[in-house]
């Protein structure tokens, strides 16, 4: 039977999709290995890691913090000294409870006036921001108002080194002493440790982990750690990292033997949380949202479990080998399993929040430790949701 003039045209048509098809996914892998060869390079990978470049919002006026939200003469502007000698950019935001004290309206130098009597009456939150941007962006923005009115907090918001009008190149090492530069600049100014809660979302979570770990082993006691969409650490992140939430970008390499584990040797950048985590010897809170695209909530389900593990019993470790293990090794593996679980149900009480997420909470050593599943918030909003803020507030005894 004869094809009809519309049947031979779309016949006609097949080869040239199928060519057009092949033609934008060799493109498009071509792309792909462009990209994660240039990552390899270690100034590019800093570039992508920090983001600093992108300096939201453009050419702020870090000197007018009241243009961007915050109220009139709330806000000191000043620069911060670091131990080699870089000079930062940072806030110092007054509680509500100091600043409703000034007659209003203030003058623009208020907030620098009441530093003193901000510092030693009420506790102030070093907050450590994410990568890109500035301290000026508005979502940021958002979360030192909640801070400062729902906690009565007041707020030390810096901009690490390279970002906003800091000077300097990013690094891990530089990061760490930016964090060690604020939280000297409050005990030099009058705050007391035990007033100082640290806090630091998505990147700054490595940050805030690593400041927190040094004052431990310095035997430091301040209010706490709190953690807001935190990653595991660099490589992890790395495995589970999915553009928009929908495409692995570690897949492509996982189908080559060994693939995977070569290019991540190239990481110039650990921020390894997970391995130092369980020296932080202050209450700690982890939050993340379910629909947080950019960081798994399995992270902070690692960070969690690395904090609860050492209080579980143990478990002897299986041969490799699936043949050589015994059925005695295998009944006394199930049998501490067993075990390790009825020991972290007794440890662990699980609070559900309908329309809002799941808490779960243990003490141990005297500590209490907390990991906060939320339902929404992504991963920038989740600090600025009211049931977060309350959370943090019910855990670290704020007013």
């Amino acid at each position: 039977m004869p094809s009809s003039p519309a049947q031979e045209s779309a016949d006609a048509l097949k080869p040239g999709l199928l060519s057009r098809a092949r033609s934008f996914f060799a493109v498009l892998g071509g792309l792909y290995v462009i990209v994660v060869l240039l990552l390899t390079v270690p100034s590019i990978q800093s570039r992508m890691i920090y983001m600093n470049d992108l300096k939201l919002p453009w050419n702020a006026q870090f000197d007018a913090p009241d243009k961007y939200g915050l109220a009139p003469g709330k806000t000191f502007n000043f620069k911060l000294d670091t131990s080699d000698n870089h000079t930062l950019g940072a806030w110092f935001i007054l509680s509500d409870a100091i600043y409703h004290t000034i007659p209003f309206p203030p003058s623009p130098s208020a907030a620098e006036q009441t530093l003193s009597e901000a510092l030693t009456s009420h506790p102030t939150i070093i907050f450590l921001h994410g990568n890109a941007a500035t301290r000026a962006l508005p979502v940021r923005i958002q979360q030192y108002s909640a801070f400062t009115s729902r906690l009565r907090a007041n707020v030390l918001a810096i901009d690490y080194r390279g970002f906003a009008d800091s000077q300097g190149s990013p690094s891990e090492d530089g990061l760490s002493r930016d964090a060690r530069a604020a939280w000297d600049w409050l005990i030099s100014n009058g705050a007391k440790p035990d007033d100082i809660l640290i806090m630091g979302h998505s990147l700054g979570t490595a940050v805030a982990s690593g400041l927190a770990v040094v004052l431990s082993q310095e035997a430091v006691r301040f209010k706490g750690l709190v953690l807001m969409s935190p990653f595991s650490s660099m490589y992890t992140l790395v495995d589970t990292y999915s553009i928009f939430g929908l495409f692995p970008v570690m897949l492509p390499l996982t189908m080559v033997p060994r693939a995977a584990d070569l290019y991540k040797s190239f990481l110039q950048h650990k921020f390894d949380t997970l391995s130092v985590i369980t020296k932080v010897k202050v209450p700690v809170l982890i939050v993340h949202a379910e629909n947080d695209w950019d960081i798994s909530h399995t992270h902070s389900d690692a960070i969690f479990g690395a904090l609860l593990e050492p209080y579980l019993p143990s478990v002897d470790a299986l041969p490799n080998e699936h043949l050589s293990r015994t059925k005695e090794q295998w009944s006394t593996y199930q049998t501490q399993m067993a075990k390790k679980r009825e020991v972290r149900e007794s440890l662990l009480s699980r609070t559900h929040m309908p329309n809002f997420g799941v808490m779960d909470k243990f003490v141990a050593s005297g500590e209490t430790i907390v990991l906060l599943k939320t339902l929404t918030g992504s991963h920038n909003e989740v600090g600025t949701l009211e049931g977060t803020q309350e959370v943090i507030r019910n855990v670290f005894s704020f007013a």
